[in-house]
């Protein structure tokens, strides 16, 4: 039970495109600095065009000119939000030059989490169906949250959820799940899902199931086991089954208020971040997700 955390001074970072999905992305990320008791940094990711067009420059200007005035727009009503929300936060904001992976994989440095909204428009354009939030959870030093969902702003009833592979590298998201759920004052539900990668669907009549079981949920307690005793609070339900674990995590999502998964693992949670588990939770989860990698897990949160 060891982690290696970023630092706890850095800010909570939101990706801000002018767009609906992020002013709820920064809706939810101020409850989380004010949590951790850090500031709140906005960051709008801006391409800037030639100042010129050839034969008609006069176009190039006017357009250079609109694009950074709308930019300008969508970050002043994210501040606005911010300041609604919450008026002792210390609010930052920036209005950067380069592509919104680059920028914010930079902003992942100094940062305690990286926030994003589901769905974008300009400069964060296409960000689920598109490279930026595959890339940004690939890549960033830091935990990146995506809000989405029909309830991200939920109270304390909500679980937190987090997917278990049975390997050492999902002790980063156990970590940050653990202390989600105890800061919030939320039960925690441990899932591990076995059946999908590592049996022969035309094996299954011939499988001794309850054996199988037994083995894998002595595996997901000993993977808790330090966590429990350091968070004694925080009310731990185990999962187990022959799911697979797509199905199953976006299936508890719809009563949870935050999914956690690894950035990698092995069994029915392989390939979190490039394969079909991360894709579906990412597009089809009712509630926000958090994406830990194993080699910067980050400060998962404060209460």
């Amino acid at each position: 039970m060891s982690a290696r955390f970023a630092p706890a001074t850095g800010p909570v970072v939101v990706g801000v495109d002018g767009s609906d999905s992020a002013l709820t992305a920064v809706r939810w990320a101020v409850g989380e600095a004010g949590g951790r008791r850090t500031a709140l940094r906005l960051v709008t990711a801006f391409v800037d065009n030639p100042d010129h067009v050839v034969g008609i420059p006069a176009v190039g200007e006017q357009l250079r000119q609109e694009q950074r005035a709308v930019a300008r727009r969508g970050l002043a009503a994210a501040v606005a939000a911010a300041r609604a929300a919450d008026p002792d936060l210390r609010v930052e904001d920036e209005l950067r030059l380069g592509l919104p992976v680059g920028v914010l994989a930079e902003e992942a440095h100094r940062a305690q989490l990286l926030v994003v909204g589901s769905r974008g428009l300009g400069g964060l354009a296409g960000l689920l169906v598109g490279s930026v939030a595959v890339g940004l959870a690939g890549r960033a030093a830091c935990p990146v949250v995506v809000v989405r969902g029909e309830h991200p702003e939920t109270g304390a009833d909500r679980p937190v959820v987090v997917g278990v592979d049975g390997t050492p590298t999902s002790e980063a998201a156990i970590a940050f799940a653990y202390e989600a759920a105890a800061a919030r004052g939320a039960p925690l539900i441990a899932l591990r899902t076995w059946v999908a990668a590592e049996y022969a669907p035309g094996l299954a009549p011939l499988v001794e199931w309850d054996p199988i079981a037994a083995a894998e949920e002595e595996i997901l307690a000993e993977r808790l086991a330090g966590w429990a005793e350091k968070y004694p609070d925080v009310r731990v339900r185990r999962l187990v089954g022959r799911d697979g674990a797509a199905r199953a995590l976006v299936d508890l999502s719809a009563d949870a208020q935050l999914v956690v998964v690894g950035s990698r693992g092995r069994g029915a949670l392989v390939g979190m971040l490039l394969g079909s588990v991360s894709h579906a939770v990412l597009h089809r989860s009712h509630c926000p997700v958090a994406v830990v990698r194993p080699e910067t897990p980050g400060r998962p949160t404060a209460s």
